[in-house]
């Protein structure tokens, strides 16, 4: 097996100080982490029990499957479909195979996907839940994003604006400069939404991959945003890798003052 040159990605991430610049908009903000899940939550209330008992519920779905198939944990590859597996392992398998990826790629938005459906079914009207970067965002009005690109002179300097018949909505990005998930990309950051916040991460994963294989630059960002073509259910994805950003789908860029 080729081995992987990983770059070392800047400690701001991984102390995820991003999220002191989310805007709460009258919502109240709940931290809750189990082992390696980290989730954020904006809701009308605090949600800590609420949440820690969806996170047990996701973790004691994804433990159970792993043990008895360790290949769903290690492949980087698409798996076929399991029908006796339980729901969760079922939609990270679906949108491996949409993306093109290992279904692990699809983790921290499943994760977040299933939280936030939670709350939405325990009767709570708005909720924003985000796990390293990957988001499941339902709201009542619009609303923007901004997007972290690391060392990039465009993080934090663009976002993209939500409207309110877009959600809910995952909006997910990967990154081959930042985070500790496995990219095998060049890209700064790509953001990709869709109706599926784990066909979202999984894709978001395929598509860093993308901009590396033609080491980066205007050749990257056109190559990844071709294939974004190729992956059905996208509603947008925006790419950036240094000074260079480009985007398709439904998205509307804005600049942002952060």
């Amino acid at each position: 097996m080729k081995s992987v040159k990983r770059k070392k990605k800047p400690s701001s991430y991984c102390k995820r100080e991003y999220r002191k610049l989310i805007s709460r908009s009258g919502l109240v903000s709940t931290q809750v982490r189990i082992e390696e899940t980290d989730l954020h939550i904006l809701a009308a209330e605090d949600l800590q029990q609420q949440v820690t008992d969806l996170i047990l519920q996701c973790r004691s779905q994804l433990e159970s499957y792993i043990v008895k198939y360790p290949r769903f944990c290690a492949s980087l590859d698409p798996l076929p479909e399991d029908k006796t597996a339980p729901p969760l392992v079922r939609d990270m398998l679906l949108a491996g195979r949409q993306a093109g990826v290992g279904p692990m790629a699809a983790v921290a938005g499943t994760v977040a996907e299933y939280v936030g459906k939670g709350l939405l079914a325990q009767g709570q009207s708005e909720v924003m839940v985000e796990n390293g970067g990957d988001i499941f965002l339902q709201r009542s009005q619009e609303c923007t994003v901004a997007i972290f690109a690391g060392e990039s002179p465009l993080s934090y300097k663009v976002g993209v604006q939500v409207a309110k018949k877009q959600m809910p909505l995952g909006i997910c990005t990967s990154s081959g400069t930042v985070g500790h998930s496995l990219s095998l990309g060049e890209a700064d950051s790509v953001t990709v939404l869709a109706s599926s916040t784990p066909l979202a991460d999984a894709a978001a994963t395929r598509l860093g991959n993308e901009v590396g294989r033609v080491s980066g630059g205007k050749k990257g960002v056109a190559r990844a945003l071709e294939a974004a073509n190729d992956i059905q259910g996208l509603l947008g994805v925006v790419v950036i890798c240094g000074e260079l950003m480009g985007a398709v789908g439904d998205v509307k860029l804005i600049q942002t003052n952060m």
